[in-house]
């Protein structure tokens, strides 16, 4: 399956030039932890960068396997994807959507069980979202954005299935909870920047 990962914002939060893709942790760019794990389990990686980006889209065409798509407007996350998912995919195929800054923990196994969770449940879509009372506030992390998911207050992880051809309409979606620990990072902020680190580097 296809992997779009999100790199072409502006990323004025963290107020270190691009978007955090190229951010360093433990000596590795953050992007190359996300793309890294897509590939691991066995899927194709693009990279969706923009005019913003270019120091990420230099990194992208010095690597092996990483793909690159240059969003000629880079109007917004949600433009950027469908943009990508019209000129990659064919009507009716499914694709991953990462962002780039929010999952630096993201490994092979996560990947692997959003797929089968996604594929069980037979939706056109699937989002995944962490419980941010015990995970995300258990590391210090801000929880910007909650909804209910099964009942439970959640907080987007960042990782989502659409189906091209319909991705700028709502899809029939899977709200999938992970507790994983791993996905309660979000690295908008320096604060945030330096509590994975911690967590990382760590290990």
């Amino acid at each position: 399956m296809l992997a779009l990962i999100m790199a072409g914002g502006r990323g004025t939060r963290l107020r270190m030039g691009e978007k955090p893709p190229l951010v360093t942790i433990c000596g590795r760019p953050m992007l190359s932890y996300v793309t890294d794990a897509f590939t691991a389990a066995g899927h194709e990686v693009v990279v969706v960068a923009s005019y913003r980006t270019p120091f990420t889209k230099n990194w992208c065409r010095a690597q092996g396997g990483v793909g690159l798509y240059e969003a000629e407007g880079g109007l917004g996350y949600i433009e950027d994807i469908n943009a990508a998912a019209a000129d990659l995919e064919e009507e009716g195929t499914p694709f991953f959507t990462c962002v780039s800054d929010l999952p630096p923990c993201l490994a092979p196994d996560i990947v692997t069980a959003v797929e089968d969770a996604w594929r069980r449940a037979g939706t056109p879509a699937c989002s995944t979202w962490v419980p941010p009372r015990d995970l995300c506030e258990e590391h210090g992390c801000r929880t910007r954005y909650t909804e209910a998911v099964d009942g439970i207050p959640a907080c987007p992880a960042g990782i989502n299935i659409l189906t091209a051809g319909d991705s700028g309409a709502a899809q029939d979606e899977l709200q999938l909870l992970l507790r994983d620990r791993r996905l309660a990072f979000n690295v908008n902020t320096r604060e945030e920047l330096a509590l994975v680190q911690k967590y990382l580097c760590r290990k």
